[in-house]
Parts: structure tokens; sequence; C-alpha cells
């Protein structure tokens, strides 16, 4: 009986409540940073700046995860809790900085900011959820957060559906909305790391003496992230720039982007519940392998859809696809290392990813600048497809051990 009462409840309730805290705190900076990408991405087009500008940022900020490497090595060597509370920190400057000025020297350095910020805290937070889960519950912990996570984004991209009101009833320009409306975000993300604080008051940790940066599953690691690189590669040249692929191709605004946007994540989000599940009847890798390759048979589609409406539509099932396997992916990660690799599996593992993706992102605004909207999604799809294989070829044998 009380096996089938824990099932209804379902898989969340076996997450620690503090870890479940832990995960609501990053809720503000989620909102900020939502908001902040169809800012830079919807946004920044109608004002004139070139989508190659736009990859620009996007990329620089992908580079600068470079940094969660030795960061990494350090929250193994020394602990998580203040690596995290110093990248949550830093993530109201760069947004403040973005809202204040279109110069593009700042803008850079707000770039630079905000990749600093994100490194370290990619360095520690699924290190930490690990740390604080086993294989019983690793895979609902991680499916929480990426919905949580992904649901909060979501009211940030949702943001700019009030701007026409807030026209209506300030008589202000659009222009000082979205940028009054950022810095607000701005202001709204410092309540994370306010909060994180609170939290982590008590939080012990252990720390490991050993100054390990090759462990024993190194090379294990070292082939995971670079078959898990081919996804980043191949979304680089189309995933971060939809907004702008949608105004430059279809004309629609940040009003319309956004929303679509905030729909995406919010299906993200809902989809993720079912990973846990799909991943206990079926295995962590086959259950990787399905929901990415359905997501890539729509990501093809969108190379030759001829309108707006269906394509956000196609959008919208790819990306569900696709993120179902995020957490689960984390989940398997996190599993075939080591407490003391954690740290440094998560950023070698994002890194990897995030500056491949990076560079793809600068060639794909720089693509959609020359009005060749197919381009990207075929790049995309056949780096997909690669990965993919990969992926199922060399790991369907390993299972999580811890």
């Amino acid at each position: 009986m009380n096996h089938e009462v824990q099932e209804k409840r379902g898989f969340f309730s076996k997450i620690p409540r503090k870890l479940k805290w832990l995960i609501v705190a990053l809720v503000f900076n989620n909102v900020a940073i939502g908001y902040l990408l169809v800012y830079l991405t919807a946004f920044f087009p109608e004002l004139g700046i070139s989508a190659g500008v736009v990859g620009l940022l996007l990329g620089l900020e992908g580079a600068m995860v470079l940094l969660s490497i030795p960061l990494g090595i350090l929250s193994d060597r020394r602990g998580r809790k203040k690596l995290l509370l110093i990248g949550t920190s830093l993530v109201p400057v760069p947004i403040i900085l973005i809202a204040l000025t279109i110069n593009v020297a700042v803008l850079i350095l707000a770039a630079i900011i905000l990749g600093i910020a994100e490194s370290a805290a990619l360095s520690t937070w699924n290190a930490i959820i690990a740390d604080q889960t086993s294989l019983e519950n690793r895979d609902a912990a991680f499916s929480l957060s990426f919905i949580i996570g992904n649901g909060s984004i979501a009211f940030g991209f949702l943001l700019p559906t009030l701007i026409p009101t807030l026209q209506s009833l300030t008589g202000l320009s659009s222009i000082i909305i979205h940028q009054d409306l950022l810095v607000l975000m701005g202001l709204v993300s410092a309540i994370t790391p306010v909060w994180l604080f609170r939290i982590l008051k008590g939080y012990k940790e252990t720390p490991s003496p050993k100054k390990l940066i090759r462990g024993k599953n190194f090379p294990t690691l070292l082939k995971f992230s670079g078959i898990n690189s081919l996804i980043g590669l191949g979304a680089g040249f189309i995933i971060p720039l939809i907004p702008t692929w949608l105004f430059l191709k279809f004309g629609t605004p940040d009003t319309f982007s956004g929303p679509l946007l905030s729909l995406s994540n919010l299906t993200i989000a809902l989809a993720a519940v079912a990973s846990p599940r799909i991943s206990g009847r079926f295995g962590l890798v086959k259950a990787i392998v399905a929901t990415q390759g359905f997501s890539t048979v729509f990501m093809l589609s969108l190379a030759l859809v001829p309108d707006v409406r269906l394509a956000g539509g196609l959008y919208i099932i790819r990306a569900a696809l696709m993120n179902m396997a995020g957490p689960l992916g984390d989940s398997y990660l996190m599993g075939i290392m080591s407490q003391e690799e954690r740290g440094l599996a998560s950023s070698i593992n994002t890194v990897v990813w995030r500056i491949p993706n990076s560079i793809t992102t600068v060639i794909g605004g720089l693509t959609l600048a020359t009005g060749r909207f197919d381009i990207p999604f075929y790049l995309a799809t056949v780096f997909y497809v690669i990965s993919i294989t990969l992926f199922y070829t060399q790991f369907k044998s390993i299972r999580p051990q811890s």
C-alpha cells in the first residue's frame, strides 16, 4: 500500500527537501536570463543590430565556459557552495549593462561577465545535485531541476507580451520599456544568490583532498563529452538564433518569438516529467537515443517550412523531444563518474559542448545575415545524426554505478 501511495505521489517525492529548495531558488536567475535571451536575439535585430553581432555576443558568452574546467577542479577539491554563490551573484551585472547601452564594446564585456557567471554555476550545479542523490532518485532530481529551470526561463520569454499593454498605459516607447524591463529583471536576479546563501548556510561538503585532475573514469568522460559536443556543434548553427531566424525570414517581432519560446520551454518542462519514467522502462541510453532521434526529424523539417505558425509548431515539438534527453544525459554522466570527479566531469562536458556551439552560433548568425535560412538546419541535422549514432554504439553497454 505504501509503495502504491508513493507511486501516485510521483518520482519527485523521493528528492531531498533541501535540494528541492535549491532548485526553486534558481527561478529568479532563470526568469531574468529568459528575458535577456529574447532581448538579445529578437529585440536587438529590431533595433537594427545585425545577426552577426548577436551571434558574436552569444558566442563570446559561450566561449567563456572554458573557465568552468579549472573551476570544476576547484569545486571538487575545495567545495561547490562558494562558487555557486559567486556565479549567481554576478548575473545581475551583465543584464543591467546590456539594458543601458548598445555600444558593442560594452556588450562584449557584458557577454564575457555573463559567461564567467555561467561557468561558476555549470561547474557546480550538476555535481551538487549528484552529491545529494543516489541511483534511485537522481533521474527525478535532474528532471525536476530541468522542469523548474525551463519553466522559469519560459516565464522570462513571455514578458515581451506585456510590452504593448505597458506602452498604452504609460505612453512610453517600446525601446524604453524594453530597457526598463531588462533593468528590473537584473534586480530580480539578485534574489537568487541571497536565497541560496540562506539555504546553503548549513550545507556540509566533503571535498576531495586529492589533487585529482585525471580520475579513473577520465577516458570515458572524454568519449562521452566528445560525442556530445557534436550535438552542441550542430545546435549552435541555429537554435540560439531561432528568434533572429523568425524575424529575418517571416518578419515576426519579439512579441511573437518571445511567447513562442515561452510555450516551447513550458512544453519542454512538461515533457521532462516523463523523462524518469522513460528511462526507468527502457534504460537511460535507449531513452536518450530515442528522444534525440525523433527530435532530429523535426529539426530537418524546419529547413523547408513555408509558414510561421507551422514553423512555431514544429520547433516546439523538436525542442520538447530533444530536451527530454537533457536531464537524462546529466544523470547518466554523473552516474558513471565517481563523486570526486563530478565537478570536473560536469565542467568538461559543458565546455566541450559549448565551445563548438559558440563557434557555430557565430557562423549561423553570419549565414542568416546572407539570407540563407535553410543551411543552418541542414548542418545541424548532419551533426545530430552522427552524434546520436556514435553515442548508442559506444555507450549501450555502460551502466551508471553510483
